[in-house]
């Protein structure tokens, strides 16, 4: 399964493009440095400066990396949304990584579990608990993730992103 052109317009309206790598605004110690469509790697670092071209070219490498993660890891049907909404989650979340001793990523999730157990409405609501930095909740994650949860339970890309631009900022 590929993404679609919904799940392509629900991931680049959230990772938004960057030429010049930035720190993640939300993390205590800026970790990881991103650059052009949400990627990160040991290459970006403070003063990396990309055009378009290496941008969509890196996006192109990131996302289908990230299609086949979540091809590996799901065991059960899904429909195109959901599919979309999954390699968005992941694309942001990561895989099945592991830092400092800490499980994180699509891999390691109760979403995950749930969803490979056939608990598709379980699974739509563990988006929902995925809305934190280093422990701090965040409202561009709280969006994100009301949107991805949207778009998972059947909506367009369109609706998906007004459904997580009326998400309700919370602070615990």
């Amino acid at each position: 399964m590929r993404t679609s052109p919904e799940g392509i317009a629900l991931l680049h309206h959230y990772e938004s493009c960057r030429l010049v790598a930035y720190p993640d605004p939300g993390s205590v110690d800026g970790h990881p440095w991103t650059i052009g469509w949400g990627h990160t790697g040991p290459e970006v670092k403070r003063g990396l400066v990309w055009t378009q071209a290496q941008a969509d070219a890196a996006f192109v490498q990131d996302l289908a990396i990230t299609e086949a993660g979540v091809a590996r890891l799901v065991r059960v049907p899904l429909t195109q949304g959901q599919f979309d909404a999954l390699v968005s989650f992941a694309y942001n979340v990561g895989l099945d990584e592991n830092h400092n001793g800490k499980a994180e990523g699509l891999g390691e999730s109760t979403l995950l579990r749930k969803l490979n157990g056939q608990d598709y409405a379980g699974a739509a609501e563990q988006f929902l608990l995925w809305n934190k930095n280093d422990g701090v909740v965040m409202y561009g994650l709280t969006r994100r993730r009301t949107a991805e949860r949207a778009l998972f339970l059947g909506s367009t890309a369109q609706v998906a992103i007004a459904t997580g631009d009326q998400a309700k900022r919370v602070t615990a």
